[in-house]
C-alpha cells in the first residue's frame, strides 16, 4: 500500500512543506489586488464571515477532494484520473477531469505570466526610484507605456517564464520545494514588514475601517456570489495544480516527539492552506489601503490600483523606494509560486511518458511562453483585433478561467462523491471522527456541486447577455491562478475607477480610467 501511494516524482519532505506549496498555489495576484477590496465594497468583516463559511461550505470540501484524488492516485493528474477510473471500475472517459485540469493549467499559465511580468518591470522600476515624486497623469502614462510595448512586455514574460521552469525542470526536491521553502517564508515577512510599516501611517485606522467595519446591510445576493466565487477560485481549485501537489504528500511524518510515524490528515492540512491564503488576502489590504487612504487617494480594484495608484502612494510617503520595491518584490514572490504550480501538471505527465524533467519543463516552457505572445500583443499590437469573447488574452480567460476550471471542479466534487469507492475515500482521507466524515461527504456530494453550478451559470450568462440584462457583479478570482487563484483572471475585462491625485498637489490632476484588463488567476 505504501508503494502504491508513493509518487513516482517524489515527496514533500514534510506535511508544512506540503502546506507552503500548496499555499503558494493559491495565493496569486488576484489575493493581493482583488480580495481585499470585494470585502471592504461588500460589507468588511461581515464579508469576511460569509467568505469563511463558503469556504467551509465550497473550497475546502472540493480542494480535500483533489488532494484525496492526487495522493491516492500518486501520478500527473491526467494519469490519476486513468488509475482511479480503473480502480473504480467505470468508464475511463473521467480521465477527461485529469486532461481538462492540465490543460486549464497550461492554458492559465501562458497568460499569467504575460501579467505577471508587469510585477517584475515595477520591481524594478520602483528599485530605480522611478516612482518618486510621480503624479497622476504621470504614473498612468507609465502604465500605459508598459502595455503599449510589445518588446519590453515580451522580454519581461520571457524573463518570469524562465524563473518559472527553471524550478519546475528541477523536480520536487530539488526544484518545487526547494523554491517554496524560500518563497513563501519569504512572502510572509515581506507582508509583515509592509502592515508593520501601514501601521504608522495616519490612513491605517481608515483603512482597517474599510476593510474590517462590519456592515451587514451589504450583504446582498451579489455578495453571497462574489464569496462563493473567491472561496472556489481562491484555492486553485479544478486547474491540476492541487491534485499534483496531493500526489507528492506524504501520508506519514515523523512525530519529532515520540519518533513515532503518524497519518497526515488531509482535511485539516487543507483547512490550514484555507486560512493562511485568506490571511495573506486581508494581510495585503492591510499593507495598501491606509497608504492609499494616507495620500488621499481612491481606493479601487483590478490592475488600476496596483500598477496606477500604490506608485503615487509610494511617490509620496517617506521610504517609498524601499517599501515601493519591497511591495512588488511581496507580489513577484506570490506571482512566482502560483505559476510553478501551474507548470506541473503537464511537466509531471510528460515526465511519465519517458521524458526528462528538464526536456519536458523546456516543452512547456515554450509552448506556455508561445501561447502567452498572443496575450502580450493582445494589450498593443493585437488589442483592436477581436472574437468571440475579445482580445486573443480575454478568449484564454474566458476558457479556461470562467469555463474549465469551474467545470473541473464540479466534476471532481462528483467523481470523489458519487464515483469513487466510499472506502477507498474515506481510507485516504483519514478522517477519524465518522461524523465528521459524513459532513464532508455530504457537502461535497450536494452543497458544493450546487453552489459550483450556481456559479458556472451565472459566469456564463453574465459572459453572453446583454450588459444592461447583467447586475454589475464583479466576476470572482481564479486561483492562481489560480494558481492558480489561481488564481485566476476573470473573464469580463474592467476598468478601474479614476483615482485622485494626494489631497495636497496642488494640481490637482485626476487618473483617467486605466486600459481594459483582467485580474489574473490564481
Amino acid at each position: 500500500m505504501k508503494q502504491e501511494n508513493k509518487s513516482v516524482h517524489g515527496v514533500w519532505g514534510s506535511r508544512w512543506v506540503f502546506i507552503l506549496a500548496a499555499t503558494g498555489s493559491a495565493v496569486g495576484l488576484g489575493n493581493i489586488w482583488r480580495f481585499p477590496y470585494i470585502t471592504g465594497e461588500n460589507g468588511g468583516g461581515a464579508f469576511v464571515l460569509l467568505y469563511l463559511l463558503c469556504i467551509a461550505v465550497v473550497g475546502i470540501p472540493i480542494m480535500a477532494a483533489e488532494v484525496m484524488l492526487g495522493r491516492k492516485g500518486g501520478l500527473s493528474p491526467i494519469n490519476t484520473m486513468r488509475k482511479l477510473a480503473g480502480e473504480s471500475k467505470v468508464t475511463q472517459r473521467w480521465a477527461g477531469i485529469g486532461i481538462m485540469g492540465a490543460l486549464s493549467a497550461f492554458l492559465i499559465l501562458s497568460f499569467y505570466s504575460a501579467v505577471a511580468s508587469w510585477a517584475l518591470y515595477y520591481t524594478w522600476e520602483a528599485a530605480r526610484g522611478v516612482f518618486e515624486g510621480i503624479t497622476a497623469t504621470q504614473s498612468e502614462a507609465h502604465f500605459d507605456s508598459m502595455l503599449a510595448d510589445p518588446w519590453l512586455m515580451l522580454g519581461f514574460h520571457s524573463l518570469f517564464m524562465l524563473l518559472t521552469m527553471v524550478v519546475v525542470a528541477r523536480g520536487v526536491k530539488g526544484g518545487l520545494e526547494k523554491a517554496v521553502q524560500v518563497l513563501m517564508p519569504l512572502l510572509f515577512v515581506l507582508l509583515l514588514v509592509l502592515v508593520g510599516y501601514a501601521a504608522t501611517t495616519p490612513g491605517f485606522s481608515e483603512g482597517m475601517n474599510f476593510l474590517f467595519a462590519f456592515d451587514f446591510s451589504k450583504l446582498t445576493g451579489k455578495a453571497v456570489l462574489v464569496a462563493v466565487g473567491q472561496a472556489f477560485f481562491t484555492l486553485s481549485l479544478g486547474m491540476g495544480a492541487v491534485m499534483a501537489y496531493g500526489a507528492y504528500m506524504p501520508r506519514e511524518v515523523t512525530d519529532p516527539k515520540t519518533g513515532k510515524k503518524k497519518p497526515v490528515s488531509i482535511l485539516s492540512t487543507v483547512a490550514i492552506i484555507a486560512v493562511l491564503d485568506t490571511l495573506v488576502a486581508l494581510g495585503a489590504g492591510m499593507a495598501m489601503f491606509p497608504l492609499l487612504f494616507s495620500g488621499g487617494l481612491e481606493v479601487g480594484q483590478g490592475p488600476g490600483m496596483m500598477f496606477v495608484t500604490l506608485p503615487l502612494a509610494f511617490g509620496s510617503i517617506p521610504g517609498g523606494v524601499l517599501f515601493g520595491t519591497l511591495f512588488f518584490l511581496l507580489v513577484v514572490c506570490a506571482a512566482w509560486s502560483s505559476s510553478i504550480s501551474l507548470g506541473e501538471p503537464v511537466v509531471a505527465w510528460l515526465v511519465e511518458k519517458g521524458l526528462t524533467r528538464a526536456k519536458a519543463a523546456i516543452v512547456v516552457g515554450l509552448g506556455a511562453w508561445l501561447l502567452g505572445v498572443g496575450s502580450v500583443l493582445s494589450f498593443n499590437v493585437w488589442k483592436d483585433n477581436t472574437f468571440l469573447a475579445g482580445t486573443f488574452f480575454d478568449n484564454m480567460e474566458f476558457l479556461s478561467t470562467t469555463v474549465m476550471l469551474p467545470l473541473g471542479g464540479l466534476l471532481i466534487a462528483i467523481f470523489a462523491g458519487w464515483v469513487m469507492k466510499e472506502t477507498h475515500a474515506r481510507k485516504e482521507l483519514g478522517i477519524k471522527n465518522f461524523k465528521l466524515y459524513l459532513v464532508w461527504r455530504a457537502l461535497v456530494r450536494i452543497f458544493s456541486p450546487a453552489a459550483v453550478v450556481a456559479l458556472f451559470v451565472y459566469s456564463i450568462w453574465s459572459a453572453v447577455a446583454p450588459a444592461d440584462e447583467v447586475a454589475p457583479v464583479q466576476e470572482p478570482e481564479p486561483v492562481a491562478p489560480a494558481a492558480s487563484q489561481a488564481p485566476g483572471v476573470e473573464a469580463e475585462t474592467e476598468v478601474p475607477a479614476p483615482v485622485a491625485e494626494p489631497a495636497d498637489d496642488s494640481e490637482g490632476y485626476e487618473v483617467p480610467p486605466a486600459p481594459a484588463a483582467v485580474e489574473p488567476a490564481p
